[in-house]
Parts: structure tokens; sequence; C-alpha cells
């Protein structure tokens, strides 16, 4: 996944990182997807984020939103991305969501992968959760266009070494095989960060009693532990490795859990967020 592309008040500067996606410094970039790409690895393309301002520019008028969405789409149809993972971290509509999507789906075939990346907590309470919308009203009305949720663990939002947080998730009704969680991969990334060992301990519990879920999602690679900026790979590689370890290959249906009515998400009062990057020119 590559990440994060910001639409900019300016649509013709629209950015990756702090950069247009023309840079010189993304040369080396694009051909290594068109590699990954050759080998059958699905690229998608990430927009938003913590830099505010990408999805309130595409939720006004008609007029608006054509005006903002017509350099992301040049830049999907340009680099031949395989699809675009939403992150609303402001206040967007649900009509605007649906419209994005809709649009997506529309200009990019049923093919083009469409995920979103609400935090944890959005999808056990309405109220808690960073997009505006409700997230269970988007699933009832364009599920079939959502591949996967990549919900975020980290920041105060879910701590996946407790996984009553997914129990409940899951006795909502939400589909396990688009239940991602997504995991800082170092504490420079994020507050909230967990170890192999902590991962492994829930993923155990998880799927003695599912089966199987969508998957684990990290935030970010280039410097994921135990192997930092020298060998990034290595949390993808142990995750991987954990997740084919626990695995049934198949995912249970859902199963009545009984849960203690008395449990009530945690909302951290900042979210903070760590990158690489600056995207304070965004």
């Amino acid at each position: 996944m590559l990440a994060a592309i910001h639409i900019n008040e300016d649509p013709h500067k629209l950015t990756l990182n702090d950069h247009a996606p023309s840079h010189p410094r993304f040369q080396t970039l694009w051909a290594e997807m068109r590699v990954l790409q050759a080998s059958g690895v699905k690229v998608m393309g990430m927009l938003g984020g913590a830099a505010k301002g990408s999805f309130t520019r595409l939720d006004g008028s008609q007029d608006q939103f054509e005006r903002y969405y017509a350099p992301l789409h040049a830049l999907i149809k340009e680099r031949h991305l395989d699809g675009m993972d939403l992150d609303v971290e402001e206040e967007m509509s649900l009509n605007g969501i649906i419209r994005l999507i809709d649009r997506l789906r529309a200009d990019f075939g049923s093919s083009f992968i469409i995920t979103l990346a609400p935090v944890a907590t959005a999808l056990v309470d309405f109220t808690k959760n960073i997009s505006g919308f409700n997230y269970e009203e988007l699933e009832v009305m364009r599920g079939k266009d959502i591949a996967w949720y990549n919900t975020q663990w980290y920041c105060g939002w879910g701590d996946f070494s407790n996984p009553i947080l997914f129990e409940w998730t899951v006795f909502k009704g939400w589909p396990l095989d688009k239940l991602v969680v997504g995991l800082v991969t170092s504490p420079a990334n994020g507050s909230g960060f967990i170890s192999m060992d902590l991962v492994g301990q829930s993923l155990t519990l998880l799927t003695a009693r599912y089966g199987g879920f969508g998957g684990v999602m990290g935030w970010e690679y280039f410097n994921s532990l135990p192997g930092g900026e020298a060998r990034p790979w290595e949390w993808a590689q142990g995750m991987t490795q954990l997740m084919r370890k626990h695995s049934t290959g198949t995912t249970a249906k859902k199963k009545v859990v009984e849960i203690d009515g008395s449990w009530h998400a945690h909302v951290p009062k900042d979210f903070e967020y760590y990158s690489d990057e600056s995207d304070a020119d965004s």
C-alpha cells in the first residue's frame, strides 16, 4: 500500500506524502511497484490519513467533488493502482463517502479493491470514531463494494493484546473475513505497539474461537521491528508466520459470544500520528 496520497487546496497539486507523484524521488518506487504487480502482488494507494483536508474537499458540491476527484482519478489510471484505501480521519458525511465509493467502482470496475481504515472502536460504537459517518450504516449500504476494513488498533483506539474489543466487533455482526487488525510496527510510529509474542497469544485465542479472520496490517513498513530500517521486512515475515501457524484454513461462522455489557470503548483525548515524512505542508 502506497501512503499517503493527499488532495490539497489546489486540485492540481496532489501529493504523495510531501511531493508530487511525478517527483524524481519516486522513480525507484514506481519501478518496484510494477515489478510487484508483474509478480501478482496487488498494489493499492491510501488516501487521507492524519493530514486532514482530502475528504473535506471531496465532500462538497458536485462541482467541487469533480474538481478534486479528477487528479485522484488521473493518478490511479496513470500508475495502474489496483485499489484505494480510504483512511478518513476527518469529518465526512455518509453521502459523501458513498459518492466516492460509487465513483471509484464506476470508473475502475468490479476488480478494483476498495477498503476503509476506521479506528477499531468505530465498529462497536459509531460515536467513537474520527470519520464522521456511521460505519455500520455504510456497511449496510455499500458493504458489497468494500473488500475489508483496515481497523486501527493503536494510538488509544484499541489494544490487540486483549481480544475483548475484537470479540465485541464480532458480536456486533461484522464479517470476520473483512476484519483486518492494524498494528503499529514500531513504538516510533505511534503509541500502542505490542510485541509479536502478545500478537501470537491473541491470534491463538481468536483462531481457536473463530477459525480465522481478515488478517493483520502494519503501520509503517520502513522501520518495522525487529529488523528496523536495515531489515524492515522482518515484521511482515513474522506476522505471516504467525497467521499461517494459527490459521485453520477456514473462517468459522459467527458464534454467539457472551460479553460483559459493562465494557465501554475507550476514546483517547488526542489522536497522535507519526510518519517518516512530515505532512505539515500538505
